[in-house]
């Protein structure tokens, strides 16, 4: 297998027509793998999170010429140390891994840490990469390829991601709540059903007026205090990036629950690969006896049920709201391997 390093936004873009391609099929789907979103992480690093970058991208090609897998990597020389990373890390890119599919990622593996190990021009101390799904495959592969070239290996657990398996319908979805949960869940429909405005969920997409709506959901995540820090500056540049190249990908959405006329809350989700990813979320406290947060999430699982899709991702994160409405744990890992 060829392997090349990619160092340039010209010779990345040179890869748009594989890349998403190569990403569907996968070992391990995540929206956070499609060039878009890497495109838009990459122009501001983060919201300014990484200073001393360089792109390390590496592509291997079968004998064909054919594209077989990305590692979609940087190189940071922050802390005094060269070290390679997943474009993403880490705070704002829940799910990263190496693209490629299964029946090739040892071959893709072994070969690009026997390039990284035989170009004497590849400086770098360690691989440090972060939110591995713990299912990856490329977990295992990793440990067993470092073994056999004598590289250090450690891997550790970073935090749960909760998931919701849909069932076939709402009332099913319902019975699987636990007792008091389901309950609850059902008293505050009720509740929402005799308010004296109507409430409705509404779902922004594609071909809808993107800019209000994005400018709406910053307003309601700004209501909670941590995450009108978290939106400052370069961030807010960040995430309306993101935001803009989910859309542009034709996977963005903006779901809303409307009051009357007023939007009360809001999520930020990636519809991709038959799941919703619930990437942010904001809600205003007013109406705050309808449990609007509640309420939404309980809307967009209606929502996901009705439409097809098979699994509601809240992503990284153990707030308890997540289990209250049948939220799963998954976990996220970090992986290190040094010379």
């Amino acid at each position: 297998m060829q392997i090349k390093l990619i160092q340039s936004l010209a010779e990345l873009d040179g890869l748009a027509a594989e890349w998403n391609e190569l990403a569907l099929q996968n070992h391990v789907v995540s929206p956070f793998l499609q060039l878009e979103f890497q495109r838009a992480w990459w122009h501001l690093k983060g919201g300014g999170e990484w200073k001393k970058t360089d792109l390390f991208i590496l592509a291997g090609y079968g004998d064909s010429g054919e594209l077989v897998g990305i590692a979609p990597l940087f190189r940071s020389g922050e802390e005094g140390s060269q070290k390679l990373l997943f474009i993403g890390s880490h705070e704002i890119a829940d799910f990263l891994d190496i693209i490629c599919a299964q029946s090739n990622l040892q071959t893709f593996i072994s070969a690009i840490i026997d390039f990284l190990l035989r170009d004497a021009n590849t400086q770098w101390e360690s691989l440090d990469l972060w939110n591995l799904l713990a299912e990856s495959k490329s977990i295992d592969t990793l440990q067993n390829i470092s073994a056999e070239r004598g590289l250090e290996f450690s891997n550790e657990l970073l935090e749960s991601s909760p998931i919701i398996a849909l069932p076939k319908s709402f009332d099913d979805y319902l019975e699987s709540l636990s007792g008091r949960d389901g309950k609850e869940m059902r008293r505050k429909l009720r509740k929402a059903a005799r308010y004296p405005l109507p409430i409705d969920l509404e779902i922004l997409g594609q071909n809808d007026d993107y800019e209000q709506g994005v400018n709406d959901f910053f307003a309601l995540m700004a209501m909670e205090k941590h995450k009108a820090e978290f939106l400052q500056g370069e961030m807010r540049e960040q995430m309306q990036s993101i935001g803009q190249a989910a859309f542009a990908g034709g996977w963005g959405q903006l779901a809303f629950l409307r009051v009357g006329e007023q939007r009360l809350a809001a999520y930020f989700n990636f519809d991709y690969a038959n799941r919703i990813w619930a990437y942010n979320s904001g809600f205003n406290p007013e109406h705050s006896e309808l449990s609007p947060g509640l309420l939404l999430t309980a809307k967009m699982v209606e929502w996901c049920i009705e439409n097809g899709r098979e699994t509601f991702d809240f992503m990284r994160g153990d707030e308890d709201y997540k289990y209250r409405v049948g939220g799963q744990d998954r976990y996220v890992q970090r992986v290190r391997i040094s010379r």
